[in-house]
């Protein structure tokens, strides 16, 4: 099996979908997860229509703003999740984009193997999370963007082929872009603050709110018991818009001891909050656990779109959310989106520990500490 040494990776780099294409019938090794955290093993897995993500209609927003408040409010408590529908996101984009990212992943290897990323930028071609060596791997591949500010956006990390594809993800991005505006207005109203505090927030260091995107492959697998497509975790950054494979199920959601596959809806966006929302609003909300799971039959893509504060900004609690009678959760020393995320870029998906690290019944001084020198 074709390996590529590319540099910063602590092993030659295999790209799962080669894997898939050569006809495996078992799953190597190094991408078997130990029993607890297999997709049939570690807790309930449920599937049932009717225990769902909450379902919400962002068109209203302008003309009923109090209910879709609210609904996004119970959803934000509750689940940490929910699915919004008439969104406003022109389908023609949405549809280009898949499309685009599809014939990206169809090209020959060596055409895709030139956007190689390494662990030092993150961004591009990629096939594992972390840098630990002798890792357990997820089966997935992968391409990551830098959106936002313009200044963090390399071109050259941008695929010249198929010839449409920056086009269309600069299309995207815009149009996503809005709808984060109206779903931060909506998070930010329903914890009781001026409805433009998480916009200003996430604005308010030098570098700018930012953004990105991670292009999540799935190609088919022959054991899909004993792996994941993506193992579980909550996202680092402020709120995640992912566009889930319509066709094929294997998004799941942490709910107690339970695992909901999420039901796709077409046309809709998955919208989860991520630890910098946990954090803003001093645990009223809590980023929630997800994961992939693989399949045997079909491969699958999915489009996850993170709207993050600037890279600059030190993360702490809105102040009109602490007070005698709400202490801060999370204490000092604060330390930066930046900083923090490098936890995920050494260390890989696992599960909450990056941000049930920085409460402070959990020590956070050390703890801080121990990430910025990761």
């Amino acid at each position: 099996m074709a390996a590529f040494n590319i540099h910063g990776w602590p092993e030659p780099i295999v790209r799962v979908q080669t894997l898939s294409n050569s006809g495996v019938r078992t799953v190597p090794q190094q991408y078997i997860k130990p029993p607890p955290e297999r997709p049939n093993c570690s807790v309930t897995t449920m599937n049932d229509p009717n225990h769902s993500i909450p379902i919400i209609d962002i068109a209203c927003f302008s003309q009923h703003r109090q209910v879709v408040q609210e609904a996004v409010g119970d959803a934000c408590k509750n689940w940490g999740f929910f699915q919004v529908v008439n969104h406003g996101v022109d389908h023609d984009a949405v549809k280009r984009m898949r499309g685009a990212w599809r014939e990206f992943f169809d090209l020959p290897m060596e055409e895709k193997i030139l956007y190689a990323n390494s662990p030092e930028t993150y961004e591009g071609y990629g096939s594992r999370l972390g840098v630990e060596k002798d890792a357990i791997l997820d089966w997935s591949d992968y391409y990551f963007l830098n959106l936002l500010p313009s200044d963090l956006k390399n071109l050259e990390k941008w695929p010249k082929m198929p010839c449409h594809l920056r086009e269309v993800t600069e299309k995207y991005t815009c149009e996503l872009m809005t709808l984060c505006e109206v779903l931060l207005k909506a998070i930010s109203s329903t914890l009781g603050l001026e409805e433009d505090y998480l916009h200003n927030a996430f604005v308010g260091g030098s570098d700018g709110m930012s953004a990105c995107m991670r292009v999540n492959y799935y190609p088919k697998c022959p054991e899909p018991d004993l792996t994941l497509g993506l193992s579980s975790h909550s996202d680092p950054g402020g709120i995640t818009l992912l566009l889930v494979d319509d066709n094929v199920k294997g998004t799941q959601v942490r709910k107690g001891n339970t695992w909901v596959t999420v039901q796709p809806i077409p046309g809709a966006f998955l919208v989860n909050i991520g630890d910098q929302i946990q954090i803003l609003s001093n645990g009223a909300y809590k980023s929630v656990e997800h994961r992939a799971v693989a399949n045997s039959g079909d491969d699958r893509l999915t489009i996850a779109f993170f709207c993050n504060p600037g890279g600059d900004l030190p993360m702490a609690p809105a102040a009109q959310l602490v007070s005698a009678a709400s202490p801060a959760v999370y204490g000092q020393p604060a330390i930066t989106f930046n900083e923090y995320r490098k936890y995920v870029r050494t260390k890989g998906a696992s599960g909450r520990a990056q941000v049930e690290s920085l409460s402070l019944s959990s020590g956070p001084q050390h703890k801080n500490q121990q990430m910025m020198n990761t």
